[in-house]
């Protein structure tokens, strides 16, 4: 099993696939280091365990509980997000939150504390957690609450599946009054606008997200499409399905010249005149708004066998216009161009997760193809304008930041330390606290925890 940008490659991995809760229990007697697993939708090495052994917890998916009245679903950790919305979008309630793609299981949406177009309003996905239920290698099954085992709960929400195995996971939905959603797009101009823009629609939106043209230089420089929405008030609308079925798949990988400099200007140019007017609205599904890319099954196949990589990053506002302006031109000047630029704002709501990603600020994610020496030096200068500019790397979506960049994204990480189980592991961790000085009592803290 390797991870959605399929770098870098774990080649020694076991993987085990409970097919009940009650089947969890005896991974633990395997030796080596262990790590949940989902649905491998994280970009690097925070899902893979080169050398160890996976966790598979995609059998686990079954509803457990659910109150249509208070919007409370209780599940299985590997219930994917697909799940629950196939479940509960009939009975009035949405996701209170909701990562780029619904093909993410409940568990990985609390260990990475995934957030969403809504963040400004809604925070992250682990402020609507109430309870989970967290397997550690002592034996003990651990209720986990705000109220319960509190600092266990705050460590594993964003906590990256190293504190424990999580059973099942209890949250809080969002009340809708059906399957729609009414959309803007505004074509905007340039970065400036875009700040512009950004400021009123977190106003009046409760989504709002933009793709950016990182190609475009001098004043188009950070062009792109705003895209805002609100659920509709139409529980059903003629003509007009409530979501959107998968249309196309890649079904093998692409050649690696296809995406280059040139093709991906191009393609961001037709995208962006693709729409001929300022400002488009109409009423969508749900699902091409939050989910674009879900149509396409096994879209990471585009970026060829050597896979791609995916540089996220968060700075303060006070910083934002600056650090990403910088980003921007050293992307257009590198001509390793993005097609899967997104830029939007992180609120003021705090998680309760001491490792979450999402601060105030102005986030940006860009996805390049792997071309080796060339990439990693565009993304190592970029961990550099981000740094200079007090922001973070988002661990999700990393495969290759530094220990150093790693420290500076997450001073606090050694208050983290105590509450991983010290039989959970990852790529990831290992690589990002190499060098570092590391709490030597971890494990007996995490053991008591």
């Amino acid at each position: 099993m390797q991870a959605w940008g399929r770098f870098p490659v774990a080649a020694r991995q076991e993987v085990v696939a409970p097919g009940w809760l009650d089947g969890i229990e005896s991974v633990w007697s395997r030796a080596g280091s262990l790590l949940p697993r989902g649905q491998g939708r994280s970009y690097g090495d925070s899902c893979t365990n080169d050398g160890g052994a996976l966790v598979y917890t995609g059998n686990l998916r079954r509803l457990i509980a659910f109150d249509p009245e208070n919007g409370v679903i209780r599940c299985e950790a590997g219930t994917t997000l697909a799940e629950i919305i196939d479940f509960v979008v009939p009975h009035g309630w949405f996701l209170p939150t909701t990562p780029g793609t619904k093909f993410v299981s409940v568990a990985g949406a609390i260990a990475n504390d995934v957030h969403g177009k809504n963040h400004h309003v809604a925070g992250t996905f682990g402020r609507h957690v109430t309870r989970f239920a967290l397997m550690r290698s002592d034996g003990r099954t651990l209720i986990c609450a705000p109220d319960e085992n509190a600092e266990l709960f705050r460590a594993t929400i964003g906590g990256l599946g190293l504190t424990g195995i999580i059973l099942w996971a209890e949250f809080r939905l969002r009340r809708v009054s059906g399957p729609f959603i009414d959309m803007e797009s505004v074509r905007f101009g340039s970065l400036d606008e875009w700040f512009d823009l950004s400021v009123q629609s977190d106003h009046d939106f409760e989504a709002t997200m933009s793709w950016v043209d990182c190609l475009a230089t001098g004043s188009s420089l950070g062009r792109g499409l705003f895209m805002r929405g609100n659920h509709a008030w139409q529980p059903r609308i003629p003509g007009k399905a409530p979501q959107v079925a998968q249309r196309i798949g890649v079904p093998f990988d692409l050649p690696g010249w296809m995406l280059n400099g040139a093709s991906v200007k191009a393609f961001n140019a037709l995208l962006y005149y693709k729409q001929p007017v300022k400002k488009v609205r109409k009423t969508v599904p749900f699902d091409p708004f939050f989910y674009p890319l879900d149509s396409i099954k096994n879209w990471n196949r585009m970026y060829g066998k050597r896979g791609f990589l995916q540089h996220q990053f968060v700075v303060p506002h006070a910083a934002a216009r600056e650090a990403v302006t910088k980003v921007l031109q050293r992307v257009s000047a590198s001509g390793e161009g993005s097609f899967l630029a997104v830029l939007k704002t992180f609120g003021d709501k705090p998680s309760p997760g001491m490792m979450s990603f999402p601060r105030p600020g102005v986030t940006l994610a860009l996805d390049f193809p792997h071309k080796g020496a060339s990439t990693l030096g565009l993304l190592d200068d970029l961990d550099r304008i981000v740094l200079d500019h007090e922001g973070a790397v988002y661990p999700a979506k990393d495969a290759r930041m530094s220990p150093a960049t790693f420290e500076a994204s997450f001073p606090h990480w050694r208050d983290f330390v105590p509450y991983i189980d010290e039989r959970l592991s990852s790529g990831f961790w290992r690589r990002v606290t190499t060098g570092l000085s590391y709490p030597t009592t971890a494990s007996k803290k995490g053991s008591k925890a």
